[in-house]
Formats: C-alpha cells, sequence, structure tokens
C-alpha cells in the first residue's frame, strides 16, 4: 500500500495479484451476479488506490486494510444499488401471504417476519449493546471505529458486541419477538 501510495507503477498491479481473490472472495458474499462483482471488485481496486495513503502498517496487516476497504465499498455499493432487495410494502391477504403473487410475497413475508423478530430481540439488549451492534452490524464499522465513535474503550466494545450478538442469538432460538411479529 505504500508504494502505491507512492505511485509506483508496479506497486498497482502487484496489488491486485496480490489481493484480487481476497477482494473477489469478499465480494461473491455481497453480490451474486459475476458481471456486478467484476465491476465490484473494479471499484474496491480504485478505491484502494484513492486510500492507499491512510494505510498504515502500525494500526493493521495490509490484507485487513485491503478486507475492511472492500468491505465498506461492497456494502456502499448494496445499499445504493441494484443488489438492493426490494423494500415495497407486502399486501397481505387472507392466510398471511400475497395472493397475487403467492411464491413472491411469502419469501418476502418471511424474511420480513425474521427481521422483525431480530429488531425485537435487539430493542431487548442494554442500550450500550443496541448501540456497537447497530455501528457493527447496520453501519459496517470495526471494532476500533466504534471504540473511537462512543468513546468506549475497545475491550468494552468487544465484550458488547459479543454479549449483545449472543443474548440476540438466545432469544431468537427461544422465539423472542413472535408474538410482535
Amino acid at each position: 500500500m505504500q508504494r502505491v501510495a507512492a505511485g509506483e507503477a508496479d506497486a498497482v498491479a502487484e496489488c491486485i495479484r496480490g489481493y484480487g481473490g481476497l477482494v473477489w472472495s469478499i465480494a461473491k458474499r455481497y453480490i451474486s451476479d459475476p458481471i456486478e462483482i467484476e465491476d465490484a471488485v473494479q471499484e474496491v481496486f480504485i478505491s484502494l488506490w484513492q486510500s492507499a495513503q491512510r494505510f498504515d502498517p502500525a494500526k493493521a496487516a495490509e490484507s485487513t486494510f485491503v478486507a475492511m476497504i472492500a468491505r465498506r465499498r461492497l456494502i456502499d455499493r448494496v445499499r445504493r444499488g441494484s443488489s438492493r432487495p426490494d423494500e415495497t410494502p407486502v399486501e397481505l391477504g387472507e392466510g398471511g401471504f400475497d395472493f397475487a403473487d403467492p411464491t413472491h410475497g411469502s419469501e418476502r413475508l418471511e424474511a420480513g417476519v425474521d427481521l422483525k423478530k431480530a429488531a425485537a430481540a435487539v430493542a431487548e439488549l442494554k442500550p450500550a449493546e443496541q448501540q456497537v451492534i447497530r455501528l457493527a452490524i447496520v453501519e459496517g464499522r470495526s471494532h476500533g471505529e466504534i471504540a473511537e465513535a462512543t468513546g468506549m474503550p475497545l475491550g468494552t466494545v468487544k465484550t458488547n458486541v459479543r454479549r449483545g450478538l449472543q443474548r440476540v442469538r438466545d432469544r431468537l432460538r427461544a422465539g423472542v419477538g413472535a408474538a410482535r411479529a
């Protein structure tokens, strides 16, 4: 990354060769269309080239920096792009699904019910746990970034994330939120 930041011509090609597989595998987690994955990977490498001067080997390994940039760009792309799920509300008929399109509606309804259950479980967490989980999952921030944003010690952030996610998992297994969904 330091060589990329310095503008060395060979450094960009080496970066692509060295981290192309990593970026591609991360992109496949967020995007299913192979053509869109190719576009996303290109965007990630452009972003890496533009952000290379921010890399600090004292803070993280180069692969961690690459993965972080990739993940952020891909989350941004999914949020703004065609990979975003349809957010149109489902009109429910009798029996709990859209009679005009029962397959499509029932899939969307099932996802909506799962989201409502998860939201209900998160709503029952302690405020600090809710905050760090929102920052980690919704905003895609790292533990270090959360600590910086909240003023919490890094260890506290990690503990709150771990405990919060465990409580959500336990509540979902126990069926919390089923009556509210």
